[in-house]
């Protein structure tokens, strides 16, 4: 039994690149629960009751119209008592075109508005069909994503695709993005 807790203990694995190179490469178990901090980490590669899409099957989702593409980065809102004479800049956003962005829905505890505007977020876009394909995305090597597809998965959404390079991996491959702005109903 020790030696198959100190090889599902080990955090990284040998990979062996088109060159010849070997380096070290984070392998990162899927946990039973939601992510609540350090979003910006190494994810996993599989997500339970979801598919991981690469770059090639969400751009050919993309141009088919064939999923709902929903954006979870957050977003913080001027905030309201924000002193006269003090400067503000809106955080830009530019995503998958045709995506509804529903900021702060990827954290891993969602208070109960939050969590209603992901719900009504979701029904606004997607109806009531639960079979509806939706793909999840961030950025590479966040978390989010990944919470607010495993949420989506939990509520009985049966189509759920999750795209872990999200906008990086989008702009990488030279792909088009718009900018956008977080969803309000």
């Amino acid at each position: 039994m020790k030696g198959r807790n100190f090889v599902s203990g080990l955090l990284s694995i040998l990979v062996l690149t088109w060159d010849g190179m070997v380096f070290a490469a984070d392998v990162v178990p899927e946990p039973d629960g939601f992510r609540t901090e350090n979003y910006r980490a190494s994810i996993p590669a599989t997500l339970k009751g979801a598919t991981v899409i690469s770059t090639e099957e969400a751009s050919a989702l993309w141009r088919e119209k064939g999923a709902l593409f929903v954006d979870v980065l957050p977003h913080d809102p001027k905030p309201a008592k924000l002193p006269a004479g003090t400067i503000w800049k809106e955080k830009i956003r530019e995503d998958i075109p045709g995506s509804v962005w529903l900021a702060n829905v990827g954290y891993g505890i969602l208070n109960k508005e939050t969590e209603s505007y992901f719900e009504e977020g979701l029904r606004s876009h997607a109806g009531d069909d639960k079979n509806t394909k939706i793909v999840f995305y961030c950025m590479n090597n966040c978390w989010m994503s990944w919470n607010a597809a495993k949420r989506a998965v939990a509520w009985g959404y049966t189509s759920v695709l999750w795209y872990p390079l999200g906008t990086d991996g989008w702009t990488e491959a030279g792909l088009p993005t718009t900018r956008n702005v977080p969803f309000e109903f």
